[in-house]
């Protein structure tokens, strides 16, 4: 099952009304977009919709992020196209945290996990 990484715009309410958020972000000068960075054995377009919807699995567990139920507008594909998806979940994860740093350091707030 091959993993995916998206990206997603938050509004930029998510940098003024979450602490968590903004602490994680010093370096943004609010001239760029507030982003979430994920991984996915869906498509991103599934995904999001999980994201905004507050998705449960069967278990009941939570698998929606609540910065991106709350502040996410929708899909940035042009940050992650050019991304070719991965055969493992652990290759996946390292991307995803790569990305979301290679985003904070062109100075876009970025949210992953």
């Amino acid at each position: 099952m091959p993993y995916q990484i998206y990206v997603i715009e938050l509004s930029k309410r998510v940098f003024t009304e979450n602490a968590k958020f903004r602490l994680a972000n010093p370096q943004f000068n609010g001239a760029l977009e507030c982003l979430y960075v994920g991984m996915t054995s869906k498509t991103p377009k599934e995904r999001f919709q999980q994201h905004k919807t507050g998705f449960r699995n069967s278990k009941g567990h939570k698998l929606s992020s609540n910065i991106v139920q709350k502040y996410g507008s929708y899909l940035r594909p042009s940050l992650y196209n050019h991304i070719d998806p991965f055969t493992t979940r652990a290759e996946a994860l390292k991307m995803e945290k790569l990305l979301a740093m290679e985003l904070r350091r062109k100075r876009y707030a970025v949210w992953f996990n």
